[in-house]
């Protein structure tokens, strides 16, 4: 079923605990949380589902650029990004993939 998750022995990029890319997910073995983590993740394939990948990948980056340009580092950038808004708001939640409406990142943005 996808996604697909696979466990790594280290953090990604260095520093995430998970990481959402076209079907597979990533996430650091030795992390606690790990089913909200990969429900955050999930939340992040469900975006990338809806805006048939490529462009969700693009409006992310723009975004965080968008971020980045109003002065904010990067741990703000990212955090502020609608997509990451919406995955934290809700990865608690883990009847809400089941509930979650069509582009319900847009209200965060």
């Amino acid at each position: 079923m996808l996604p697909i998750v696979f466990y790594t022995k280290r953090k990604i990029f260095w520093k995430y605990r998970g990481f959402s890319f076209f079907i597979f997910v990533w996430i650091n073995k030795y992390v606690e949380n790990k089913e909200r983590i990969i429900h955050h993740e999930k939340i992040h394939f469900r975006q990338q589902v809806e805006l048939l990948f490529i462009i969700q990948w693009l409006l992310y980056v723009l975004f965080y650029f968008i971020n980045r340009l109003k002065g904010m580092n990067h741990d703000n950038a990212y955090k502020n990004n609608p997509f990451e808004k919406e995955a934290f708001a809700n990865d608690h939640d883990f009847g809400y993939l089941k509930k979650r409406k069509f582009l319900a990142w847009l209200p965060y943005v």
